[in-house]
């Protein structure tokens, strides 16, 4: 009886919070070729794109798509390989929030910063700078930017250095994670808080919300995850010429994908923390309740989520399971920690569970990680502290473990035991 009293509470709790945004718009469905025209007639694809007079036709459009989609999976080291940017830099600026709802409380915020910069009072920040290589038509959009907290420099000079690229949510404002990467400092890891394409300072003028990153455009979203999944990696270079060797990654939610994807493809990836997963990008946009108003314009054009899954396969992080696992097939040397949630109304409990079932079922050192919550509800007291402190824990561990790998030269221990005690546990 108590059980089934908390989980009607936390699905009326995470309902509530998802309908607070009142700023959702919702775009008929477009195709999108010209967002991948540029990458498929640089790379010798030009053949794969439809004539103009094909994408008036709706069902010969969706063939087309879904034939690129084959086509980049196959070929996604070069879909998510770029050219090394020259232009890197820190930038020293006072922080904002660039918010992307309209609740009173948002407001107040925002308004309650822009004062402190008026007055003096605020302190400035360094930030990351560099022209993406996988560009937009959007040139605010197309400059990365990535808050860095360098942690203190260790006492023991033969120590490796270590830093971790966190991608926060979608939607998300300028200051979400910032805490996490503060509290990574502690550890003696130094963190990149990466603002992902179309969100806070990289939004275009005409939008409230990041809603260029995910959208009823195909083709555009499948881009918006292309540059993400580039810019990681160009972090990483960056990361390397300042003398850093360890290397790891920290995504919630559309940044778990965008994580997981950029680890897939990225051996240096060795730490990687997914808060909040799932398998198929089509399958979270079609069954989430935050994705409700893109899914209305795709029923609306006449797609279901099987079809929605394959237009979407080149994004989908259970196409890429192969590369993750590398030559080996058990994703030698990365260490996973694996956060979903029992009440999850937006990446739902489901399909997070096979993402669970991939890695065991491959062998994937992981630690699973269940919270007593949702997908909204984990930022609220006191879940986000529990989700913090799996977060913190796992990175703590993991870092630790990759300087004793280097001092011993053996591998670091096996973490996914335990994981039916934590779902025991979450219940």
């Amino acid at each position: 009886m108590i059980r089934d009293w908390y989980a009607r509470r936390m699905v009326e709790w995470e309902t509530r919070l998802t309908m607070l945004d009142e700023n959702r718009v919702v775009r008929p469905l477009q195709w999108g070729f010209d967002w991948l025209a540029p990458f498929l007639r640089d790379h010798g694809f030009a053949p794969a794109l439809p004539d103009p007079e094909v994408e008036r036709d709706p069902a010969a459009a969706e063939a087309a798509m879904v034939r690129i989609n084959r086509l980049l999976v196959q070929n996604s080291g070069k879909f998510f390989g770029y050219r090394r940017p020259t232009d890197f830099r820190l930038e020293d600026r006072y922080p904002q929030l660039f918010p992307t709802n309209v609740r009173p409380e948002t407001l107040a915020h925002d308004a309650a910063l822009r004062q402190q910069i008026a007055d003096g009072t605020a302190q400035k920040a360094q930030f990351l700078r560099f022209t993406s290589p996988a560009r937009s038509p959007y040139p605010e959009n197309d400059l990365v930017n990535a808050r860095w907290f360098p942690a203190p420099a260790h006492k023991d000079p033969a120590r490796p250095k270590q830093a971790i690229v966190v991608l926060p949510q979608w939607n998300a404002d300028a200051f979400s994670h910032n805490a996490l990467c503060s509290l990574f400092n502690r550890f003696g890891v130094s963190a990149l808080r990466l603002s992902k394409p179309y969100h806070d300072i990289r939004r275009p003028a005409e939008l409230e919300r990041a809603d260029f990153a995910v959208s009823a455009n195909i083709g555009r979203t499948i881009a918006a995850c292309r540059q993400a999944v580039v810019d990681i990696r160009c972090c990483l270079d960056w990361l390397e010429s300042q003398g850093y060797r360890h290397f790891g990654i920290l995504g919630t939610s559309l940044g778990s994908c965008y994580a997981f994807l950029a680890s897939a493809h990225d051996p240096r990836l060795r730490v990687n923390a997914f808060n909040h997963a799932s398998t198929a990008f089509g399958d979270v946009v079609w069954t989430g309740q935050s994705t409700r108003h893109i899914r209305q314009a795709l029923e609306q054009a006449g797609l279901t989520q099987p079809r929605l899954c394959a237009l979407w396969s080149s994004i989908s992080p259970v196409s890429y399971f192969e590369k993750f696992l590398g030559p080996d097939g058990h994703a030698a040397g990365k260490n996973v920690l694996l956060i979903y949630a029992n009440y999850d109304l937006t990446f739902p409990k489901e399909y997070s569970l096979q993402a669970v079932e991939a890695f065991e079922k491959n062998g994937v050192r992981f630690t699973p990680r269940v919270l007593p919550c949702g997908h909204y509800t984990t930022g609220e007291f006191p879940y986000k502290y529990i989700d913090g402190w799996h977060l913190g824990w796992f990175v703590y561990r993991a870092y630790k473990d990759l300087r004793n790998e280097r001092a011993t030269g053996t591998s670091p221990r096996s973490t996914n035991s335990g994981a039916i005690e934590q779902e025991a546990l979450s219940r």
